[in-house]
């Protein structure tokens, strides 16, 4: 197998994939703390997200193609704009803090970026972040 430091060989050797993998970890951390009648409601809707993000990643890359490969980045993107409605609306209605939607916001912002600039460089031909 090929060393070669900063080859991507796999899905997991993505930026974006471990970006994404810290954050649906962050959100079930998170959601742990909610009140148990939100578990079938806003936890649901929240992990559910936050896992779409990764897996839909790693499903893009394994189908080996670059148009098949950017559609699903684009479909995490789209997973992304889910989960950062979700986390607004957590803290509206109070079940986060005003402080923990923010980070969480500027992370998302920096996934969000990270997912643009990355489908941009496989649309010229590019596999780099």
């Amino acid at each position: 197998m090929d060393e070669t430091p900063g080859k991507i060989r796999d899905y997991r050797d993505l930026i974006v994939w471990k970006e994404a993998m810290d954050i649906a970890e962050d959100v079930y951390s998170l959601t742990r703390g909610f009140p148990r009648e939100e578990l079938f409601g806003m936890t649901s809707q929240l992990r559910r997200c936050a896992t779409s993000i990764p897996a839909n990643i790693a499903e893009g890359f394994g189908r080996a193609q670059r148009r098949t490969f950017i559609q699903f980045l684009r479909i995490a993107q789209g997973s992304l704009k889910e989960l950062e409605t979700h986390t607004i609306l957590c803290g509206r209605i109070g079940l986060i803090s005003a402080e923990q939607s923010s980070k969480l916001d500027e992370r998302y912002a920096r996934l969000g970026k990270r997912l643009v600039q990355f489908v941009r460089s496989l649309e010229r031909g590019g596999l780099g972040q």
